[in-house]
Formats: C-alpha cells, sequence, structure tokens
C-alpha cells in the first residue's frame, strides 16, 4: 500500500495570525514546527513520500533536506483547496492513501503516525485524529484519495466523520494526544511548553519567544 502525507503550508507572514508574537518570531517558529514534522515523517517506515502544498520560499527549501515533493500553490485560496492539489497529484501517481496533517504539531513522534495506522481498513477507510479542543482535525487518513472531500476550517472533525461515513462503513475517530496539540495561539503554545514530550525542540521554541 502507498501512503503519502499531504501537508499544507500557509506563507510564514500570513500564519498564526493569533499568536502575540513579531512577525520574524512567527517566521521562526514556523520553520522549526515544519522541519520537525517532516523529520518525524521521514523516518516512518509506512509513509511512501510527502507532499507539501505551498507557495512559501523558506518552507521549500525545508522540505528539500527531506525529499519532499513540493507543489506550488499561487492561490493560497484555503486548505481544501491545497489537499485538493495534492489528491490530483497522488491520483495521477498510483498512491493508495493520504494523511493530512497540519504544521503546527512539532511533538508528533514516529509511533503516532504507526499507532493511526493501526486502524486502517482496506479497501475503503477513513481515519480523523481531531485537534486538542475539538474544533478541528489533525490528522485525516482516506483510502482511496478521493474517498471525500475535505472540509477544513469549518469545525471540521465533526463535518470529517459524518463525510467520511456517507462514503464507507470503515471509519474510525483515533485519540493520539501528540497529534492533537497544535499551535493556534497563545494558549496552545504555553501548552505545548508545558508538555515534556521533546524537549530540544521546547527550549527551540522558548529561544524564538526570548528574541524580538
Amino acid at each position: 500500500m502507498k501512503i503519502a502525507v499531504i501537508i499544507p503550508v500557509k506563507t510564514f507572514s500570513n500564519a498564526k495570525t493569533r499568536l502575540d508574537l513579531s512577525p520574524h518570531q512567527i517566521e521562526d517558529l514556523c520553520k522549526v514546527m515544519l522541519e520537525e514534522i517532516l523529520h518525524t515523517i521521514s523516518i516512518s517506515p509506512q509513509i511512501e513520500k510527502i507532499i507539501m502544498v505551498t507557495k512559501e520560499e523558506k518552507a521549500i527549501e525545508i522540505g528539500k533536506k527531506f525529499n519532499t515533493i513540493t507543489i506550488i500553490d499561487e492561490k493560497e485560496e484555503s486548505v481544501n483547496y491545497a489537499v485538493a492539489l495534492a489528491d490530483k497529484y497522488l491520483l495521477e501517481n498510483g498512491f493508495d492513501a493520504s494523511i493530512v496533517f497540519p504544521q503546527d504539531i512539532p511533538y508528533i513522534k514516529t509511533q503516532d503516525i504507526d499507532f493511526v495506522l493501526n486502524y486502517k481498513m482496506p479497501p475503503n477507510f477513513a481515519i480523523v485524529v481531531p485537534s486538542r479542543r475539538f474544533d478541528g482535525t489533525n490528522a485525516l487518513v482516506r483510502m482511496p484519495i478521493d474517498l471525500m472531500e475535505t472540509h477544513y476550517d469549518e469545525d471540521s472533525y465533526k463535518i470529517h466523520m459524518n463525510t467520511a461515513k456517507e462514503h464507507t462503513r470503515n471509519v474510525a475517530m483515533v485519540f493520539v494526544k501528540r497529534i492533537m496539540w497544535d499551535v493556534d495561539n497563545s494558549e496552545d503554545l504555553k501548552f505545548l511548553l508545558e508538555q515534556n514530550e521533546k524537549p530540544q525542540i521546547a527550549e527551540k521554541i522558548k529561544k524564538i519567544l526570548r528574541t524580538n
């Protein structure tokens, strides 16, 4: 089974607007989080390829370190549009399943990916990992690639669960704490830094927060 990860990446200057940080701090934070998630995914034995959808040049440079395929998203219209671009590429290149991850879950570990994929149920299935506040989707697995369209930015985890059930009986909601820990606002960032999961990444983030 050929499985790819899809990561939509906003232009850093447009990202994380709810964080009380300077543009320079936001850019550095985005770079640290993206590099960490790409590193983690790149060493997962179950993942064939990482597809990043972005027009952010600094993200593209980071992606090159991990043999990431980048699809340029000039419109940067929405997460759903970015995922649709990746879906088209994966369908044309014979992939069986995909996982959509956000770029802001830096504490994810390889075993978390394995844990989620333990729930796969061919020939068609969907797996949803919600965000910590249950208002978003932090992992969405679909087989086949075009099993369903995505509905990000719309209380997405409930909609993804309901939509998936319209297309297959094989639907699982899975709770994986490190995948559920995303960074949308200052409270999320504070929460993340209180968790003793990746001390080196936490220290990098704290260093960014100490700069102007």
